[in-house]
């Protein structure tokens, strides 16, 4: 399918050559595929009923000519999970998480480099410079490994070692900058400047671009298959659902300006009707983006000294691409926003305990922007919510952790001492465990709350948690085991919570187990009334992930 390269700045289309990497016309590196999206319409979608889920299934929309399949790595056509329990804790009813943790070699950035080592290839080109926080170097180093293409990495000194020796495994040279990402990226450019080598450039890079956008073509496919076609979509005129939301963490911006392009291609199809908001998550010791879309600035103020420790987010200058990322933002009603480094850290843990998904820091900085914006109700409980899980966590950084991490057993002078090697065993798993967790009671009919509040406190430490499926039974558990809380829900069939109150704070034994009420409807004045100084705290379902509550949690249990 024929495309040109079109100058954002004058407007000229050219073919595509990767070898020239400024419009001839007047010498701007902002230019974009352009397609004849009325010729693509006229057998799009229906020819993707035999073709792999994979990124090459949309390749009338990619600027390739003949795509190479001995390059492939299996890139692309990542899951799209629905986050029961996370949505659960939020209070979303909608939330689908884009696990790119499943590409090649773990990262979103496969998809860039898949299709720009594909391009290069096709091009003749045989060596190549990128600058990179990590990611995008290691993706690059596999393709440009399995195509015979010289890769030059420009990294700082602050990407873990165990990233840089991933890229030098690949045959790639590492070019280690001390110093921030933003002068390796000039350091980058001067020495492919004096090599006459191709140099990736991020978001001034066409393939990178139009590789994200297949990003939004899944989401919509995906969506659609799972929970059906809109409504107005017909054999003749198929529809695709789009979300409500997009969520992700940026550095350099790149993939939000990918996705949007997708999702305005397929509007220009007829496949949607609209584009989703977009919410690039920034972190606060780097957040130039941010900081100058709330000053309302048309022009990022850059940052110069980047403090955080999520280094893969500490592009402190993001020049042009925020003025587009911020035109984006505004014209789909989305929003910037910015969260700590802690934030991140916790969201880690959060998202593994509740999902089982293990992701990177700067995967986590969006799902914490997620919390953030869901708490402040930018978010709303029915809207369709998609995050980007841009990368796996392997390996995770040490400062992750804290003290007691592991608990360990030393099994040699236990099984010298004792008779049999059973006893010395059975002595040592005494050391894995405290003399006793904090121990609560979690009340409540509905299997999935239960289950909730569980990993809920399980995400935030160590707990014994034991589980009363009704007035009667949680009344019988409290008095027999003297739990340091309990939890208890209101609204349960035969003997509600106010009934199980009663009795509780009647007894001498229990009149002072402290008690959280979950609820999941809004209390009359005399309901409030009759828990009035009888409770330490009122939760509503939905609003699990509230500090407050968490913090008083702790409280209590100290």
């Amino acid at each position: 399918m024929p495309f040109v390269i079109r100058c954002l700045d004058c407007g000229y289309a050219a073919p595509f050559t990767p070898s020239s990497m400024q419009c001839p016309n007047c010498s701007s590196q902002w230019r974009e595929a352009e397609y004849d999206l009325a010729e693509v319409a006229k057998t799009f979608p229906s020819q993707l009923r035999n073709r792999e889920f994979d990124l090459w299934r949309y390749k009338e929309l990619l600027p390739i000519h003949n795509p190479n399949p001995s390059l492939r790595l299996g890139e692309g056509g990542t899951p799209l999970i629905k986050a029961v329990n996370l949505g659960m804790m939020l209070g979303l009813n909608n939330l689908y998480i884009k696990d790119e943790r499943q590409g090649p070699t773990s990262s979103f950035k496969d998809r860039q480099a898949a299709l720009t080592i594909a391009a290069l290839k096709e091009a003749g080109i045989t060596e190549m410079v990128a600058a990179s926080t990590g990611n995008v170097a290691i993706s690059l180093s596999a393709y440009a490994a399995r195509a015979g293409i010289k890769l030059w990495a420009f990294v700082t000194s602050l990407v873990p070692g165990v990233k840089m020796r991933e890229i030098a495994l690949y045959g790639s040279q590492v070019v280690k900058i001390t110093g921030s990402y933003d002068e390796a990226k000039i350091m980058a450019a001067e020495f492919a400047r004096q090599r006459g080598l191709y140099q990736d450039m991020g978001a001034r890079t066409v393939t990178a671009v139009e590789a994200m956008k297949t990003l939004a073509f899944e989401i919509a496919e995906q969506l659609t298959l799972q929970n059906g076609p809109p409504p107005d979509s017909t054999p003749d005129r198929p529809k695709w659902r789009t979300p409500d939301w997009y969520v992700q963490s940026i550095s350099g911006g790149l993939g939000p300006l990918g996705v949007y392009k997708g999702f305005r291609e397929l509007k220009a199809l007829g496949l949607i009707d609209r584009i989703p908001a977009i919410a690039p998550i920034q972190v606060d010791g780097c957040a130039p983006m941010v900081e100058s879309w709330r000053k309302g600035l048309e022009k990022a103020e850059p940052v110069r000294s980047p403090k955080t420790r999520i280094e893969t987010l500490a592009t402190g200058d993001p020049g042009r691409t925020y003025v587009m990322l911020r035109k984006q933002v505004n014209e789909t009603g989305g929003v910037f926003e910015s969260v700590s480094d802690e934030e991140s850290f916790r969201a880690m843990h959060v998202l593994a305990k509740m999902e089982g998904i293990s992701a990177e820091p700067a995967s986590a900085t969006a799902f914490a922007g997620l919390f953030k914006l869901v708490r402040s109700g930018v978010i709303k409980p029915d809207d369709v919510v998609v995050v980007n899980c841009t990368g796996h966590t392997m390996p995770a950084e040490q400062y992750l952790f804290g003290e007691g991490w592991t608990r360990d057993i030393d099994l040699r002078h236990k099984q010298a001492e004792a008779e049999t090697p059973q006893e010395g065993l059975l002595s040592a798993l005494n050391n894995v465990t405290p003399n006793r967790f904090s121990r609560v009671v979690v009340a409540d009919d509905t299997v999935e709350a239960r289950r909730l509040i569980r990993r809920i406190l399980q995400s935030q430490g160590d707990f014994e948690i034991i589980e009363a499926v009704n007035g009667r039974e949680a009344i019988e558990l409290v008095n027999r085991e003297q739990p340091d809380l309990l939890i208890l829900d209101l609204m349960m069939p035969e003997m509600d919570g106010f009934a199980v109150l009663d009795v509780l704070r009647s007894q001498p034994q229990t009149v002072n187990i402290p008690v959280i009420v979950a609820t999941a409807k809004e209390l009359t004045v005399d309901e409030k009334s009759r828990l009035q100084g009888r409770i330490q705290s009122l939760m509503l379902k939905g609003d699990f992930l509230n500090d407050e509550f968490l913090e008083e949690v702790r409280t209590l249990l100290k």
